[in-house]
């Protein structure tokens, strides 16, 4: 049976990721992942090391966990190509804790026969402390119909797509109530302005008598003096 393939047409912003629950970590496992890829460290592996430069025991690399991550988006976008994937490192992972992958559906648009989708990621640990978050970028053929005419070498479907995301623009109301909140300004800079007023009576001073000092000018005026 051939194995399931995801297509960009089945996909809607806002769909969440089947959460992939990964085996305590141990001791073990973290000397096998220091041999296969060559890092040893010793505040992975040596119990002893790590205590000494303060830590209760030894930790997982972040690169184990970023790896986890990185099963979860293969498993789900079977038949897609990973353009990008990044992650952040939020919170160490420790012997025993279970680390729980997690992704959502937060963009998706084509253009000129080439479709996308961007995944907002996230592993967690047993007690629901964020460990790890990051992004990535999978690109995917329309439809089966869409695949078999690319490898056949015909030229790809066409469909615009505008992008779709979860991120919210700013309201239209939000730059109205700015504009508003803009008069407000040159009262406080009256109120500012009364107490050079009083000052310069008694200094007997004329600069700062202007009228023409209630608006913005008078503060440009002290630069220029400066």
């Amino acid at each position: 049976m051939p194995a399931r393939k995801l297509y960009f047409e089945s996909i809607r912003v806002g769909d969440e990721l089947p959460a992939l629950a990964k085996a305590p970590v141990d001791r073990v496992q973290l000397s096998r992942y220091a041999g296969a890829s060559g890092d040893y460290n010793p505040v992975h592996v040596d119990e002893l090391y790590a205590k000494s430069v303060g830590m209760p025991s030894v930790y997982a690399p972040g690169m184990l966990v970023m790896g986890m991550l990185g099963q979860l988006i293969s498993d789900w976008a079977r038949g897609g190509q990973l353009r990008r994937y990044n992650v952040r490192f939020i919170k160490m992972v420790w012997p025993g804790d279970t680390v729980v992958c997690k992704g959502r559906v937060s963009d998706r648009h084509g253009s000129g026969g080439r479709y996308f989708v961007e995944i907002d990621l996230w592993a967690e640990n047993q007690k629901g402390e964020l460990v790890m978050k990051g992004g990535s970028q999978i690109q995917l053929f329309f439809s089966l119909e869409d695949e078999n005419r690319q490898r056949s070498g015909q030229s790809p479907i066409v469909v615009e797509v505008p992008r779709e995301s979860l991120v919210v623009p700013a309201p239209a109301s939000a730059s109205s109530e700015a504009a508003s909140s803009a008069p407000t300004a040159p009262e406080e800079e009256d109120e500012g302005t009364d107490e050079p007023r009083n000052g310069a009576s008694s200094k007997k001073t004329a600069p700062r008598e202007k009228p023409a000092a209630k608006t913005a000018s008078l503060p440009a005026a002290k630069k220029a003096k400066k």
